[in-house]
């Protein structure tokens, strides 16, 4: 799928983008990975949710200041750089909190699509509502193993290649 979106200032929020250019250290746990997120976010005031470890990035979500969750960005391991995840915090972020469906209707999307392309596989815990979305994590024999998402309009599945494989996760 494709990459896109509003335009990207450093360390702000424009057009569903948040963006902080890489300083050059080296990420490699999850408390680093949040502190950058923090930093790229602050500007917008948001703040970092859930952070997951996979071997490629880190996955951060983030809230706005009574919790609601607004978007989702990657912190690259090799230079700090964050950047608005690929795909739906991209494309589909509509700003609005009016979804056509429900969790539970994401998650049954979700597991028939997983049925169907990746056997083995399920939605794992709560859909996680974003503006225009759902995000899921996926589960291979109890284990988490990736992600995707469910446009919360459309029902379109989008499954989260980019992440690489699963190491660990810290809930905010």
């Amino acid at each position: 799928m494709g990459a896109g979106g509003g335009s990207m200032m450093s360390g702000s929020m424009m057009g569903g983008g948040v963006w902080l250019a890489g300083d050059g250290v080296r990420v490699d746990t999850i408390t680093q990975a949040r502190a950058r997120a923090t930093q790229a976010a602050a500007v917008s005031g948001l703040i970092p949710g859930e952070v997951m470890q996979f071997t490629n990035n880190f996955y951060v979500e983030l809230r706005d200041a009574s919790g609601e969750a607004t978007t989702e960005v990657l912190v690259d391991p090799a230079t700090g750089a964050v950047s608005t995840e690929y795909g739906p915090a991209m494309m589909w972020n509509t700003g609005s909190r009016t979804a056509a469906m429900s969790a539970d209707e994401a998650d049954t999307i979700a597991n028939r699509w997983l049925q169907a392309n990746a056997a083995g596989e399920t939605a794992a815990g709560t859909a996680m509502e974003y503006p225009g979305y759902y995000t899921l994590d996926t589960a291979s024999g109890g284990t988490t193993v990736g992600m995707l998402s469910v446009n919360a309009t459309t029902g379109a599945v989008w499954y989260h290649t980019w992440h690489g494989e699963f190491v660990a996760e810290e809930d905010a």
